[in-house]
């Protein structure tokens, strides 16, 4: 595979917000995003944005009708009834503090902080799930057993 651009992994996702603006400052907030950047256009709609999350980067936009073409067939799970099409899953380095912080700015919380061992042959994760006040769901983890090894 070729290198990929300089400040860009190899996959990112996006995510689509009914108020892409308010949906940026509270990822930033609730869940430790930092705006890489963030391209406004009339009446602040955002064109484009890019936040990181140590090397991972997803890009939020406008869904529906706010949304510059091609994307208005994108929607927020707020106007789909809560439905979703993917999840986000986020490594972090101390879950129960980032729950916590995410908690306290508002995130409802679907799945409490739980350890999930796969074995002695894989690895053992502690997750929480979140839902966003647009009904994204994020899954933050971090590994607290890795596999035995041969």
């Amino acid at each position: 595979m070729k290198p990929t651009p300089a400040g860009w992994p190899r996959i990112a996702s996006a995510v689509f917000y009914e108020d892409a603006g308010s949906a940026i400052d509270w990822l930033c907030r609730a869940f430790g995003f930092t705006v890489r950047l963030k391209v406004e256009g009339e009446g602040d709609r955002i064109e484009h944005s890019e936040l990181e999350y140590g090397e991972g980067l997803i890009m939020v936009g406008p869904s529906g009708e706010s949304a510059p073409r091609p994307r208005q067939q994108c929607r927020s799970p707020r106007v789909l009834g809560g439905a979703n099409t993917q999840s986000l899953c986020v490594y972090v380095d101390d879950l129960d503090a980032h729950c916590a912080h995410a908690r306290a700015a508002g995130a409802q919380i679907a799945q409490e902080p739980e350890t999930h061992d796969y074995g002695a042959d894989y690895w053992a994760d502690r997750t929480y799930e979140a839902i966003d006040p647009e009904g994204h769901h994020w899954w933050f983890m971090h590994r607290v057993r890795e596999p035995a090894r041969p």
